[in-house]
């Protein structure tokens, strides 16, 4: 029997807690309150832990060690790794644990209790609208259980909280009426539970902990939950005179629990990883809440974020991702089925002039023309006669009146997803990537990514005076933009176009896109094609007659 927490500890602990929730994944997951397809509690504690041991793994632990390293890493390699909300509130758990042990040079028993209040703190503030009967309540009582007897006894304290937690599970269908409708205990909170029992086994000295380490190492598919027609485990812990399990993995709003899964009035699950500043996030959190309920926004503290939210349409919540930082590993889950004869899908897009049009046309859109009211947005998305469609504003002035027409839509029974583009040579890039064959949210996603990567520029006359990044201009002077910028001044196209491709390219790039519009002088493009392959002879280059007014050129860089 340990009397102070160590790595080695720590590292049995996690494996003896990842191979626990294996051996009851499955039992977890038919914890289902929601008719969710996807994302089941069981299978994303799984993988949240498996993140975390991945983490461990990557530092040999030595005798002396600090253990509050080790264990940041477990907290980080959770978040980093997190699937759904009930991964999230875990991976804040560890978080509030480790950032204790940290200020601390000896764990005993005192430090864990006080550490577990920490944890419990850290699991509420990641929810945005905690509920009790939720893994939160059995944290939480999990850290009374170790406070309340008063000991510096490591061993006593671990099986004082394991003891409350389990009894706080016992209570959690008095808490939530859809629990006790079900028959069920809270999935995460048995997650919890299993970590929790998996510690005291830890911290005792169990050799049974060592051998299941070594087995982690030992499965071929660590990712995978449990196939359907596999037997129940044996040690399985069934909830006393609860009936048959229905529970799932999702977040927290007023009318539901923290770790659940509930698609009332939401088809989507989305998650991202972020990398933004603490004033972006704030905004972050503001903007998803409006969006959607069971949110979820927490840090690793070097300014990587793991946002979870469910919303009706995914556009909104990725476009707030990219405005607040750079979202990066995105994923979708449906959150409900797709109703009969909502199949077809179809793209709007906002475009002037007669070969921008036609070029969109060809690849399948519907187009409207520049500056359109929301009810002519509507009654173009209407037209498509689609169940889903996606809209493409090309425009910053157009994209609230998108998401005013997707809202109006949504109510009359059509998926709406805008992607934010801000010019055509990005909805050009977002439509090369269409694929029918994968699910719609997927499609949404690759196609919002291959938007995003494609910079933009614009070279158009300057309508009044003003001073700029680039300068001081005057009315009548040519404006070369990137990504809505200034960048170059001069008084002619042709100058101004070419500097303005080799800003774009000095940052790196494969394809270029230009499209001329309506008076762009005549030999142009040739002019163009010429200084791009004298000087950026690698470069795809692709020219269209586009016709749009107002701009002489559009270009893109992929």
């Amino acid at each position: 029997m340990l009397e102070t927490l160590d790595a080695a500890t720590v590292r049995r602990w996690c494996g003896g807690g990842l191979e626990s929730l294996r051996a009851h994944q499955r039992e977890i997951d038919d914890l289902n309150v929601y008719p969710v397809p996807d994302g089941d509690t069981g299978t994303n504690l799984v993988l949240t832990l498996t993140a975390a041991y991945a983490a461990l793994d990557e530092e040999t632990p030595e005798p002396g060690r600090p253990v509050d390293r080790l264990m940041r890493r477990m907290a980080r390699g959770a978040l980093l790794g997190a699937r759904g909300n009930s991964g999230v509130i875990v991976s804040q758990i560890l978080r509030g644990m480790a950032d204790t042990f940290a200020t601390v040079v000896t764990v005993r028993g005192r430090e864990l209790a006080r550490a577990l209040r920490m944890a419990t703190d850290a699991a509420y503030a990641a929810v945005a609208r905690p509920v009790e009967g939720t893994v939160l309540s059995v944290v939480a009582a999990a850290a009374e259980g170790a406070g309340r007897i008063k000991s510096d006894d490591l061993l006593a304290v671990a099986r004082a909280a394991a003891r409350a937690a389990a009894e706080a599970l016992d209570r959690t269908p008095q808490q939530l009426p859809v629990l006790a409708r079900a028959g069920v205990v809270d999935a995460g909170g048995r997650g919890l539970c299993l970590l929790l029992d998996a510690l005291v086994d830890a911290v005792a000295g169990d050799d049974a902990e060592d051998k299941a380490i070594v087995g982690i190492r030992d499965q071929d598919e660590p990712n995978q939950a449990e196939p359907a027609d596999q037997a129940e485990p044996a040690n399985r812990r069934e909830p006393a005179n609860r009936g048959e399990p229905a529970n799932r993995d999702e977040p927290a709003d007023q009318h539901k629990p923290a770790d659940q899964d509930d698609c009332t009035g939401y088809g989507y699950e989305v998650q991202y990883l972020l990398d933004a500043p603490p004033e972006a996030v704030t905004t972050l959190r503001e903007t998803l809440d409006a969006l959607g309920d069971s949110l979820v926004v927490v840090g690793t503290g070097d300014g990587t974020w793991n946002v979870h939210v469910h919303v009706a349409d995914v556009g909104p919540a990725i476009e707030a991702g990219i405005e607040a930082g750079r979202p990066y590993k995105i994923s979708v889950t449906r959150l409900e089925e797709r109703r009969p004869g909502h199949d077809l899908r179809a793209a709007v897009v906002v475009a002037a002039g007669d070969g921008l049009t036609a070029l969109f046309e060809s690849e399948g859109a519907t187009v409207v023309d520049r500056n359109p009211s929301t009810a002519e947005l509507l009654a173009a998305i209407a037209a498509t006669g689609a169940g889903s469609v996606v809209v493409l504003p090309n425009d910053a002035n157009t994209h609230a009146v998108a998401t005013s027409a997707a809202r109006e839509a949504a109510a009359g029974g059509v998926q709406v997803s805008v992607v934010p583009t801000r010019s055509p040579v990005q909805a050009l890039a977002a439509l090369a990537v269409r694929d029918p064959q994968r699910p719609f949210a997927d499609d949404v996603i690759a196609m919002a990514e291959a938007a995003g990567a494609c910079r933009y520029g614009e070279v158009c006359t300057a309508q009044r005076d003003a001073l700029t990044v680039a300068g001081p201009c005057r009315a009548g002077d040519l404006l070369g933009l990137v990504d809505g910028e200034v960048h170059v001044i001069g008084d002619d196209v042709t100058e101004v176009s070419r500097l303005l491709l080799d800003r774009m390219l000095g940052g790196g790039g494969e394809l270029v896109t230009c499209v001329l519009g309506a008076d762009a002088p005549p030999g142009l493009e040739a002019r163009i094609r010429e200084h791009t392959h004298r000087n950026w002879p690698f470069i795809e280059l692709q020219c269209y007659a586009g016709g749009q007014p107002r701009y002489h050129l559009l270009a893109g860089v992929e």
